[in-house]
């Protein structure tokens, strides 16, 4: 069975998608089988493993509204065991090409269905939004990973995130389950990094990953250039970082 991650928060710019890409390239180091679903029509995810979305004529859209079936989609990336279902531009009007849809929060679950037999992991980047696409990821999800940035306001609308989590699970899918939180940008020279790490204790006391993100550069280049910090700089800091975070969940039963 599949392990299905969404890693969602709808705050932009706290290391959501940088944390999908390199979560899912240090598991598959580990020689697991891993998907990674770019549900974000930024398409940065797909764009940091090196896939033109512009160029593409098929997308995890077209998987959403019918036209095609995910294995049509997938592509390869340069990490073996690793593959993406990219986002197209096309996937920015899918929130309200579905609004009258049948079964519209059920359509990337019902996409995955199809492939999911031959994943260890599927991880779910989600966009930065509470939206329909954001739901449709957390129903196809058997848990919720929240990336959370160090810095001033990196709690502000988690209690709406909670919320959202929460009424999934009491209406829609109850085996919902929070994987946890992982702090990013962490910068242990700065004072308020501290201060908002001890907050976060204090907001989920019991579902915080060990392993902490640094902020780094390097980290930030790897994008541009079509890799995974795994790819780009294995020797950095960062690179160690993800590695102990997939380590992490790779032997965290469910915590809740």
């Amino acid at each position: 069975m599949s392990r299905i991650i969404s890693v969602v928060n709808q705050k932009g710019g706290v290391g959501k998608t940088t944390t999908s890409i390199n979560l899912g390239a240090f598991l598959a180091h580990m020689g697991k089988s891993v998907l990674l679903v770019d549900l974000d029509p930024q398409a940065n995810a797909s764009a940091g493993l090196g896939i033109n979305h512009k160029e593409l004529e098929f997308g995890i859209y077209h998987c959403l509204i019918g036209e095609v079936r995910m294995p049509e989609i997938i592509r390869n990336t340069s990490i073996q065991g690793y593959r993406v279902a990219p986002s197209t531009p096309d996937l920015a009007g899918a929130s309200v090409e579905l609004v009258n849809a049948d079964r519209r929060e059920f359509r990337l679950a019902d996409a995955l269905d199809e492939v999911k037999h031959g994943y260890d992991y599927i991880l779910i980047d989600c966009p930065p939004s509470l939206g329909m696409l954001t739901i449709n990821g957390l129903i196809a999800s058997d848990e919720v990973l929240i990336p959370v940035q160090a810095e001033y306001y990196a709690l502000e609308g988690l209690g709406q995130l909670m919320n959202t989590i929460k009424l999934v699970k009491e209406h829609i899918k109850p085996e919902l389950k929070i994987l946890g939180t992982a702090l990013t940008m962490y910068d242990k020279r700065n004072k308020l990094s501290t201060e908002v790490m001890h907050e976060l204790y204090k907001f989920f006391p019991d579902k915080i990953f060990r392993s902490v993100i640094p902020r780094a550069v390097r980290l930030a280049e790897a994008p541009s250039f079509g890799q995974s910090i795994l790819e780009y700089d294995p020797r950095s800091k960062a690179s160690s970082a993800y590695h102990r975070l997939a380590k992490e969940i790779a032997e965290t039963q469910r915590w809740e």
